[in-house]
């Protein structure tokens, strides 16, 4: 054979095959897009996803379809998700709690954060606040302390998601407190528990704990980030309230399986893009206290990459063993 002629076809279907490959991307989506997401309706992360996949409906014209699986701390959804065809009709929204924490927090996962997942995009980063009940004897952080250093493992904390888990688990090392843990499916179910007396307090995000709280049923006493929420402008953050170097917000991302062709990923990225600044979206934002974040799947990879070497070493450092 012509070795003119033999360079010319590989060229040519090259050339096709990458044409092929891209029409594949543009033509996504031709049929319902499926959202999966790690924690129960109503959850931040839920909110979300429905504010995305109602932008993402109006661009597309393809329904999503959210799917919420809660429990096992993110891991059912995370797995359902990677087990999922690799074409891009099936997206994890999540945080930290399944692609950085997870893996620090149980000796074995069903799924790899890493290879199991094609990063998209990032979607929002937001902070928690530490609530009790409105009719708590507690008026601030310093009360609770206290009582907590007055009757040791008498108080407990409830959590939905591994960023309240955390987040409780470093205010107890950070305060030198001994605070029962009490796990919950979602943040939500851990909220309603609160309200019911079940548990003393929580530290979740504000999506989760903001409604109760402007509805009078939940007292705020701190925020966990460095600077106070502008929708809670008279709450101190945990550090000004006296626990020193305390510091825990969250994030959110999406995810497809791995092998889900490049530019599907790179279509699906463009569409969340649009939908992270789209008025459902700034709604769920303003309302939150979180903020709108997008990136790049490689930007996002290495995100991801040393957000879980800081977990880590968060979750060591309060003493919290693998289950």
């Amino acid at each position: 054979m012509n070795p003119l002629h033999f360079t010319r076809r590989t060229a040519l279907a090259a050339a096709l095959a990458a044409t092929s490959f891209a029409a594949f991307g543009q033509a996504w989506p031709a049929k319902p897009v499926n959202f999966i997401v790690p924690f129960a309706a109503g959850s931040a992360t839920d909110q979300l996803a429905r504010a995305l996949g109602q932008s993402l409906t109006e661009q597309t014209k393809q329904a999503v379809v959210v799917d919420n699986k809660a429990g096992a701390s993110g891991m059912l959804a995370a797995q359902a998700a990677a087990r999922a065809p690799a074409d891009g009709y099936t997206v994890l929204i999540t945080t930290n709690t399944t692609h950085a924490a997870n893996e620090h927090l149980y000796k074995k996962l069903a799924y790899d954060p890493v290879k199991d997942f094609a990063p998209v995009t990032g979607l929002g980063k937001g902070g928690q606040v530490l609530v009790v009940r409105a009719d708590a004897p507690y008026k601030t952080v310093a009360d609770l302390l206290a009582k907590a250093k007055k009757d040791p493992g008498k108080l407990s904390f409830g959590s939905g998601s591994s960023s309240s888990r955390v987040a409780g688990e470093m205010f107890k090392q950070l305060s030198g407190t001994d605070i029962l843990h009490v796990p919950y499916k979602s943040n939500p179910n851990a909220v309603t528990d609160l309200l019911g007396g079940q548990i003393d307090l929580m530290i979740t995000d504000t999506a989760t704990g903001l409604p109760q709280i402007k509805g009078g049923k939940l007292r705020a006493l701190g925020v966990s980030t460095t600077k106070r929420i502008p929708l809670l402008p008279d709450v101190p953050t945990i550090d000004e309230a006296g626990v020193k170097g305390y510091d825990m917000g969250y994030w959110f991302a999406a995810y497809v399986p791995a092998g889900t062709p490049a530019p599907v990923v790179a279509r699906l990225r463009e569409v969340l893009v649009a939908a992270v600044k789209s008025a459902p979206a700034k709604a769920f934002f303003d309302g939150s206290g979180a903020e709108a974040w997008s990136t790049t799947p490689e930007e996002l990879a290495k995100f991801q990459a040393a957000e879980t070497t800081k977990w880590g070493k968060v979750i060591k450092a309060a003493g919290i063993e693998a289950e």
